[in-house]
């Protein structure tokens, strides 16, 4: 059984779904909300934001304290001029042997494959694969695949709920375990997006919740999330370690839309989608490759990100760290220094990101989101010199497009570009909108990039793998 054929245990969307036929869940909302369990729930689910988001406000921490230590520290103690080209190409190889062993040997596959980006339905993370997904999350973000943290998040999130609440009732019902482990989720991301109603956006969008269904699911999760992010604000004025929220400290005026910027809308969209596409292609058709041998091959294709990511700053003379990782802690520098970056080193950029990217999404395990509005960043930047073109609207109709094509989810792609740029965002949605749609229509318009069939020959090789 392949990924896309077995349920998303441990998946980013792992939810409730709204099928009316989905047991408990399709009993009276309303009467629902009404009842004491769920008002208990509520109190739960606020309290449960609290150790929840800390775990997750810890695990950034020492992600953040990795990279830092081996990118940056450690090289600048050893070489007098400088971290050199080749210093990330011996730490990526060990990030696809330490990731790859992960996933190999340890329960639950390290989650959710990324190269299917996020998928609705399935139940919250089995307390076994929590282990595994933690180490192979750990791996990949720590030492330069470029992934982000946001899918491995909401795994662990919605695992510790579950398994909070099967520790105080072994007995609970499914509709409880659905929807602590929807407040755990959203607890664990409630600021990494900027916003806490922005991740408890992706969540819901992504696991297809909608209905009455939505607000029985939401308000739990919603309150965990607002907890959840007092927490993070805490943490980060408590100890100094940073707020890991994505945020734009320097964005570029934005201009009122014209006619020339909305038909650079469609271009962007197009564009977008076709990047999309080759980027899936790429992490789709290594997918048969990385099940001959998941430990080799997962090496392999760490080397060759590294080697990638020392041929931009050999070229560029940029740092490699643009190239890698997932592209959070760059994105605020790259528009702020915007104007510093010609047209090749733009183009150099995008290339080298878009093959890491789809190399880490064929192997490693992460998220999605970081990367997708990297490099739409960088094709707005890139497009700021086209006529009639500005670099505020430029920017947003790039991280929208290629988000539309990357996650498949409109709206939180649309909400992604604008709420980034500030009050800006409002000015360039317009434009932003048309260039989600046309990527979204596009990227579903487009054949689907050849996917491991059930006759691969993985389960021969790797007896109960499935990632």
């Amino acid at each position: 059984m392949t990924d896309s054929q077995r349920p998303a245990t441990g998946s980013p969307a792992a939810g409730p779904t709204s099928s009316p036929s989905a047991g408990p869940l399709a009993m009276d909302p309303a009467a629902v909300i009404r009842s004491k369990p769920y008002l208990v729930a509520l109190l739960l689910a606020a309290v449960l934001g609290i150790p929840i988001s800390a775990v997750a406000y810890g695990f950034l921490a020492l992600v953040g304290k990795i990279q830092e230590s081996l990118f940056d520290d450690l090289p600048r103690a050893i070489f007098t001029g400088g971290v050199p080209a080749w210093w990330p190409v011996p730490w990526l190889v060990l990030c696809g042997a330490l990731t790859g062993l992960t996933i190999r040997y340890l329960p639950g596959n390290g989650g959710h494959s990324p190269a299917f980006g996020f998928k609705a339905g399935g139940g919250p993370t089995a307390d076994i694969e929590l282990p595994a997904i933690i180490l192979a999350a750990l791996t990949t973000l720590s030492l330069g695949a470029v992934l982000g943290p946001e899918a491995p998040l909401i795994a662990i999130g919605g695992g510790l709920a579950a398994l909070t609440v099967h520790l105080i009732k072994k007995d609970a019902p499914p509709m409880a375990l659905t929807i602590m482990a929807s407040a755990g989720s959203f607890a664990a991301i409630s600021t990494l997006l900027g916003s806490p109603v922005l991740g408890a956006f992706l969540i819901m969008e992504a696991a297809g919740i909608g209905g009455a269904t939505l607000s029985l699911v939401a308000l739990p999760g919603l309150l965990a999330s607002g907890v959840g992010a007092l927490v993070f604000v805490g943490l980060d004025n408590w100890t100094g370690l940073g707020s890991f929220s994505l945020a734009l400290p320097s964005v570029p005026p934005a201009v009122d839309p014209t006619v020339a910027t909305m038909a650079w809308a469609l271009a962007m969209g197009a564009a977008g989608a076709l990047l999309g596409w080759v980027i899936r292609w790429i992490g789709l058709s290594l997918r048969p490759v990385v099940h001959v041998n998941r430990v080799l091959v997962t090496a392999g294709l760490g080397l060759v990100i590294g080697l990638t990511a020392m041929a931009y700053q050999l070229i560029s003379d940029n740092s490699f760290t643009q190239v890698l990782f997932s592209g959070q802690d760059a994105l605020p520098g790259l528009v702020e220094n915007a104007a510093d970056y010609s047209l090749g080193v733009l183009i150099l950029l995008a290339v080298c990101k878009t093959i890491a990217y789809g190399l880490s999404l064929s192997a490693f395990r992460g998220g999605p989101v970081f990367p997708a509005m990297f490099i739409g960043a960088v094709l707005g930047i890139a497009a700021n010199g086209l006529p009639g073109m500005s670099l505020a609207p430029a920017i947003g109709m790039g991280i929208g497009a290629m988000c539309a094509a990357m996650l498949r989810l409109p709206l939180t792609s649309t909400l992604l570009a604008t709420l980034l740029l500030g009050t800006d965002g409002i000015v360039v949605t317009p434009q932003v909108v048309v260039a989600v749609a046309v990527a979204f229509v596009i990227t579903n318009m487009l054949p689907e990039p050849a996917q491991r069939q059930a006759h691969d020959p993985a389960p021969a090789i790797e007896p109960g793998r499935t990632a």
